[in-house]
Formats: C-alpha cells, structure tokens, sequence
C-alpha cells in the first residue's frame, strides 16, 4: 500500500470534520431561527453569534491549510472546549451534548495523525527529533 493510500483514512475523518465545522459557521453567519434559538438557550447573546461563527471558521481554515493544520487543530480543541463547558454547565446529556466535541476532536486528530504519520511520533515523544 502506498503512502497515497494509507491517508485515505485520514483525510475521510478530517473531510467530516471540516465539513461539520463549515456548515456549523455558515449557520452562525446565516443565523436562521433555529440557530438563534439554541446559542441564546445556551446563555450566549444573539451579538455573540457571529464572532463565535468567524472564530470557529477561522480555526477550520487553518485546519485545512496543510502548513497550519496543527494549529488548526489546536485552535479547534481550544474552541471545543468551550462547547464542552458551556453544555456541561446547562448540565445537557452527557453522550449526545457533552461529549460531542470530544467525538470531533478523535476525528479531527485522529485525521491529522493518518495524514502526518510524523505527528504521532512527535506527540508520543516530543524531544525525538524523529530523523533517528
């Protein structure tokens, strides 16, 4: 199997997390209804909707841009976590609120990790310089 190959996988789960992520900020920018609904049930302002959309959108592009997909992903977890707590706070589900972002960041990192095999040898150990 190829090189080519071995990150079909990895760029099937972070198409489905971009994808997500897309639509996700196109709504915030759009703001139908339904999304003005839920970010206010959610404690936030509907003003807030927007710069949430354009962070969100933000981090996505840098996920997708190869050279900054790292800190994409770091930007994505950081944006993830603050949809963690704000469900854990309104004490939503656990399986289908709270835990939702975790399910896209195993999809987001596992993604990147299939792409750049060298990324899994630099988290496991940071001070190789993996040229051994």
């Amino acid at each position: 199997m190829t090189t080519k190959h071995k990150s079909i996988p990895g760029m099937i789960m972070s198409g489905l997390l971009i994808l997500f992520m897309l639509f996700d900020s196109i709504m915030k920018f759009i703001q139908p209804d339904e999304v003005i609904e839920a970010t206010v049930k959610l404690g936030f302002h509907e003003s807030q909707i927007l710069p949430i959309g354009i962070i969100g959108f933000i981090a996505t592009l840098c996920y997708i841009i190869p050279k900054t997909s790292v800190i994409g992903a770091v930007l994505l977890t950081g944006y993830f976590g603050g949809a963690i707590v704000t469900n854990f706070r309104l004490d939503q589900p656990l399986f289908s609120h709270i835990l939702f972002p975790i399910y896209l960041s195993i999809l987001m990192w596992g993604g990147l990790i299939l792409r750049y095999p060298a990324l899994k040898t630099f988290l496991l150990n940071p001070t190789s310089s993996g040229n051994e």
